[in-house]
Order: structure tokens, then sequence, then C-alpha cells
């Protein structure tokens, strides 16, 4: 369709037009003029006798029009200030008219002018208002606007659905609102529907998303929401708070919910004055910065004001992306960054970086921890996670550093996979470090898979759904713990503040969450519905392709569950489990390098069978590429 094009035409195009269209308008209003004072549509004498009038007129007046910036009024913008702006230049046209009539020493009523005047003011708005109309009309007819709700008919509602009216892509048909009294009612233009409604009334409309516009609610009203709204099967996308507008953060956009809102876990006050004791003023190193757990350390850390956070970091890139975040947001707060290349496998390099650096806490988050990945290559897995964190533990304590806090994960819990079992290891060596260095305090935190990071299911679900599925899951029973990236980095610093030596720390997850589940609330959220399998019917399959080596169906957090202490913070627990004797780290050790040296995988794996409590290879379940149905 060629009139579409006409929205794309360039900025200067439009206002030629608009420009040669008011210029067009003074002769015709003009002449208009005439034509309704003397009663004939020919006033020939009139006009000849008009005609310097007529051209002076012509060419003043759109000089005027430039001056008063008429070609500049956005259409999609069209409201009173723009009227305003056209009466002012209409009466400035006016008094053009009988200065010239004056000087020109024409004579006739003193009405023409003013009609004329009248003519130019409402040709020139209703032109614009026609104009608006028009190309509304060839966008809509397009297909080119996504037709969506607005849940919310207060103020936050009605400045969303002025701002949609006026874009391209996005037509706002109809408001949503619990309150009965705005109900039936028209507000800016759109009628209010009540929610009980709103299935019936988005297929009837064929609207595509709904954008709530409530930003005061609570989050727990929210999240009900939000829940309620997905199982509709439509997009839906919220407003930012007005604390989050007031802080500058989404004045942009709608932010589209993200699944972490769906798993229903608060966000947690740490802004505790332990935190501020523990890194206040000192040299903190964050090995493994350039993760996903080790980058959001080294953010929180630079609202804590230590004196220097020193990046560790073997991955080149990694490195490069979270030095470059780091020095942009430590502009404001003066905290110095140090990024430094290197492996915890080199002991030279981390005995150098500490020494020189002058570090009084190491955050050890340095490890491979994809599972499938380090079951396919466990010696190198071995090597990182086991030696890697004996030689930075042990470089640390010989340099005297106050504190060395390793970061563990609940598949070091009666592991089935080499990554877990490596693990598992990291953790008796930590706690070994404390018998032989009493002077550095040595503590460990475990918790669960962290929402967003680079292993985590959710951001692959979404890849998934973009490409438009199926989704993988593994077993229909496999469970998770999930946490977000920033609450499990603040209570990482919280623990170690807590620290007071050989602590295994284990961080609350609250519930586990079903795999299948989440990919069924994803694929919802996204506005499809799962595809049944026996009926085909829906949008997005499950498929089921079987557990994968060192996969467990059930993650764990404790290995012995009656040992457990409470701390000052109710999510933050202390374990108290068994270690092994300096003879037994001693001899694990010589084993494995010696298993490293001769490259043999399998001594690998009968030290871990003989070292690492409750590890067991879980049954793998046949792989099964099947749709599940629709919950």
């Amino acid at each position: 369709m060629y009139f579409p094009d006409i929205l794309a035409l360039p900025r200067r195009v439009k206002r030629a037009l608009f420009l040669s269209m008011d210029v067009i308008l003074v002769p015709a209003a003009l002449y208009a003029a005439f034509v309704l004072r003397y009663g004939t549509l020919t006033p020939l004498g009139r006009i000849q006798e008009a005609l310097p009038l007529f051209a002076l007129m012509t060419v003043i007046g759109a000089a005027i029009i430039w001056v008063g910036r008429l070609p500049l009024i956005k259409l999609h913008s069209f409201e009173t200030r723009a009227i305003i702006k056209i009466g002012l230049v209409a009466t400035m046209m006016v008094l053009l008219a009988i200065t010239l009539s004056y000087f020109l020493g024409l004579s006739g009523p003193r009405s023409v002018p003013l009609i004329f005047g009248m003519l130019f003011f409402l040709g020139s708005v209703c032109s614009r208002i026609f104009a608006l109309t028009f190309l509304r009309w060839l966008t809509d007819s397009s297909g080119a606007r996504q037709r969506v709700a607005i849940y919310g008919a207060g103020a936050a509602g009605i400045q969303l659905a002025s701002a949609l009216s006026q874009s391209r892509e996005t037509q706002p048909i109809l408001f949503v609102d619990d309150n009965p009294n705005l109900q039936g009612l028209l507000v800016a233009g759109l009628p209010v529907r009540t929610p009980a409604l709103l299935e019936q009334l988005i297929s009837q409309h064929r609207i595509e998303r709904v954008l709530v516009a409530m930003p005061s609610i609570s989050a727990r009203r929210q999240r009900e929401l939000i829940s309620s709204l997905s199982k509709i099967g439509v997009e839906v996308q919220i407003m930012p708070s007005y604390i989050d507008m007031m802080a500058g953060n989404g004045l942009d956009t709608l932010r589209t919910v993200s699944p972490d809102e769906l798993l229903g876990r608060n966000k947690v006050d740490l802004d505790t004055p332990e935190i501020a004791k523990t890194y206040a003023g000192r040299v903190v190193m964050v090995t493994g910065a350039g993760g996903s757990i080790g980058s959001e350390l080294c953010r929180q850390l630079a609202n804590r004001n230590p004196a220097r956070i020193v990046l560790f970091e073997q991955n080149e890139y990694a490195l490069y992306a979270i030095d470059r975040d780091m020095r942009h947001e430590t502009d404001k707060t003066g905290v110095a960054i140090t990024a430094r290349l290197g492996s915890v496998t080199n002991k030279a390099r981390m005995r150098t970086i500490i020494e020189q650096e002058g570090v009084d806490i190491v955050l050890h988050a340095a490890a491979f921890k994809h599972v499938p990945l380090v079951e396919e290559n466990e010696l190198e897995g071995a090597n990182n996670n086991v030696l890697g964190t004996h030689e930075a533990a042990e470089v640390a304590a010989e340099a005297g550093v106050e504190r060395f806090i390793l970061i563990s994960t609940d598949k070091a819990v009666r592991p089935t996979s080499i990554m877990g079992a490596t693990k598992r290891l990291a953790e008796h060596v930590v706690q070994d470090m404390q018998k032989r260095y009493p002077d550095t305090c040595f503590s460990m935190v475990r918790f669960g898979n962290v929402l967003g990071s680079s292993g985590s299911v959710l951001p692959l679900f979404q890849r998934q759904i973009d490409q438009g599925g199926p989704l993988t899951v593994t077993h229909p029973e496999v469970t998770r713990f999930f946490m977000t990236i920033p609450e499990a980095a603040r209570l990482v610093l919280l623990a170690s503040a807590y620290a007071k030596g050989s602590d295994v720390f284990v961080l609350d997850m609250g519930e586990p969450q079903k795999i299948i589940d989440i990919a069924h609330r994803m694929i919802e959220l996204s506005g499809r519905k799962v595809k049944n399998s026996k009926t085909g019917v829906g949008d997005i399959a499950i498929e089921i392709t079987g557990l994968r080596p060192g996969e467990k169906l059930y993650e764990e957090l404790l290995i012995d569950h009656s040992k457990l202490c409470a701390t000052p913070h109710p999510k933050i627990l202390r374990a108290e489990e068994e270690t092994l004797s300096q003879l037994e780290i001693d001899a694990m050790l010589r084993e494995l390098r010696a298993a490293l040296a001769d490259g043999d995988s399998d001594r690998l794996r009968r030290l871990i069978a003989a070292k690492v409590e409750g590890f067991h290879v879980e049954k793998a379940a046949g792989s099964v590429s099947t749709s599940q149905k629709s919950a």
C-alpha cells in the first residue's frame, strides 16, 4: 500500500508540506472572506482592487507562519498549545491585513480582515485535525499498530493511554479497572470495563497485550495481578513504580514481566551495619569477578565503601566487561578498581596480586560450574575447583588476609555430578585451612540456582520461546531452588560478616520449584499457550529430553538437617558438618595431583567416591521427546 509511506517522509519534507498548506490558505481565506462579506462567489471588482493586498498578505503571511513555527507542530502531539499558537498567528494575520489595507488605501468593510483571520484559524486547525485523523486511519488500516488494553484507569493509565495513542506501534483499545465507579465510563476517550470480562474482551477486540498501569500497588498485589493475567494468554507488561521513575529508572519503556516475579520471593533489606563494618575501608578481592555471582558481588561491594576492589578473572573478555561496568559505577562513589588477569590455579600469580594490592578479604567465586561440561572435562574441573581453591586459600592465609569466603553450591550436597563433588572437596579444603591458619577467618556460603545467571534455565527458556519452541525439560519431576542474583550476592556479603571461622552458611532459598511448572508459566506469560501433545492445540511444546549426565532430580542444601543453627538474619543459617582430618586432606590432595598428572579420570572418580559423602550416580531417565499437556 502506497499511502502509509507518507509516515516515513523526512521531517524537512513534512515541514515543507505544512508550510505550503498554510501559505496557500492565506489567499484562499482572504478570498473566502470577500465572498462571505459581499454575498457572491465572484466579487471580481473588489478582488482586482485588492490584488496587491493578496500578494503582500501571501508573502508576509508566509514569513509570519514560519516565524510562528506552525510547520513545526507535530501531528501526533496536536494539542491545546498548538491551537493557541495557530490562534496567535491568525491574530497577527488580521492585524497585518488591517495595516496593509490602510497603507494601500483600500476601501471596504473592516469585517473582511476579521472574517479572514477566523477562516485562516479554522482552516489551519481543521486541516491538521483532518490530516491527523487520516494518518491514524492509514496506520490502523495497515495493521501495524498492536492493540492493547490498559489495566488501571487512574492518572498513570490516562497518561499511558495518551502517550500510546500518539504512537505508531501501539493502539490503546480500552481500560480495565477494579473500581466500580469507573466501570462503564469513558476515560480519555476509552471505555472502562470490569476485569471479569477481560478474557472475553481480549478475544472480541483482538487485544495482543495488557499493560498494567498501577505503579503504586504493593508488590504482593502486583504478583497476584500478574499471576492472574498470565493465565489469559496475552503478553503482560507493567509500568515501573513511582519510586523507580523518580530515580530515573524505566521512564522510557514498559518492562516485560520477568519470570522471577512469578516465583514469589520478596526483596530482602540488607543495609545492615554488619556489612558496612566488615567491608568499609578494606581491600576486597573477588575471584571469578566476571561471572554471574562474582560480577554482582563486585557491584554490591561498590556501595559498601571498600578502599579498593580487585577484580580477578581468567577470561579476558569477562574481565574487560566487569571492569568497564564497575568503573562507570564507581565514578560516583570514588572506590578504586583494579583489574587483574590470571587463574586461581597459578599460585605465584595469586601471591603477587594479594601482596601487591594489600588484600584484606577474598571472595572466592571462581569455579567451573556447568554440570554437563565439567562431567565431560572432569580433570580440568577438579583442577580449577579443588586445587584452585586450595592455592587461593593457602596464599591468602600466608599473606595474612583477614577473611576468605568460598562461594559454594547446593550441588555439593550428596552430589551426583563431578562438578558438585569437586565443590564438596573445595568445602573440605577451606574447612581444613581454618585448622592450619587460625588467624584468617575461613567460611563458605552454600546456595542453589540464581535467576538470570549464565547457567540458569530461565534465559534458556526465554531464548527457546523467542525461537518458537520447544522448551526442553530434562525430567517432569526435576526441581530446583531459585534466588535472584542480587539477593544471593547480598546474603553472601552478610553471611561473611557473621563468620567466626570454619562456618558453613546455608541461604534460605524458599520452596523448590518444578522446572516444568516454570516452563508452563513462562509460555503463558509470553502470551502463548502450551501445545497439547494429543490434540495439537497450542503454540509452544514442552519436550522431555531425559536427565543429563550428573544431573539430579532434586537438589539439597544440607547434609544433616539436625545440625542447623540460626544467625542474626532469618535467611541465613549456619550448618554444623563433619570435616576431614588434616591427614585425610593431605592424602586427598596428593591423590588428586597424581590423577591430574597422569590424566587418569578413573582415578579421580575413585577418589571422589571415597572422600565425598553421599556421592552417587543418578539413574538417568531415558530420553523422551514428547509434548506436555496444557496445565
